[in-house]
């Protein structure tokens, strides 16, 4: 597990552009962490590394906003869903299994339903204000790379 210390959204931004730009096709990554961690400014980070030019939003009403780039991203929001089966009627399993990026933010709440390989970020507030902390975790071979790639740069 790499754990890292951002100091500002912008900072936030720089870790999760770093990413964006080392991601592939069918990459999972989950987003844990409490309201207004900055896991949309994260999603916002991730896109810009990935070359994406769309405005970035939560889609906490929506469930679901795609972004179309070099690769395409599908950024989740599961916090509303009163079940992990109500994903079943957007047809998830397309997106999850498909040609784009997936990011989950509150993962957590549909544990059942996610591959078992994949990146798991969890972000706590940091001990000073606009500190963040980020654990990130590789679950199988292609994440485990990810995960040595962001401390080889970060730590």
């Amino acid at each position: 597990m790499v754990k890292l210390t951002s100091a500002s959204p912008r900072q936030t931004g720089e870790i999760a552009a770093f990413i964006g730009r080392r991601v592939n096709r069918g990459d999972i990554l989950c987003l844990q962490g409490d309201l207004g961690t900055g896991k949309t400014a994260f999603v916002q980070g991730l896109a810009k590394g990935m070359g994406i030019e769309d405005y970035v939003t939560s889609p906490t009403f929506t469930i679901l906003n795609e972004y179309h780039g070099p690769i395409p991203l599908y950024h989740f929001d599961v916090y509303r869903l009163s079940h992990a089966d109500e994903l079943f009627d957007i047809g998830y399993e397309e997106y999850f299994y498909g040609d784009g990026v997936v990011v989950v933010e509150w993962p957590e709440r549909i544990a059942e339903l996610l591959p078992e390989e994949r990146l798991w970020i969890r972000i706590n507030y940091g001990s000073r204000q606009n500190t963040r902390v980020f654990h990130i975790e590789g679950w199988g071979k292609r994440y485990k790379e990810l995960e040595e790639a962001i401390r080889k740069c970060w730590c």
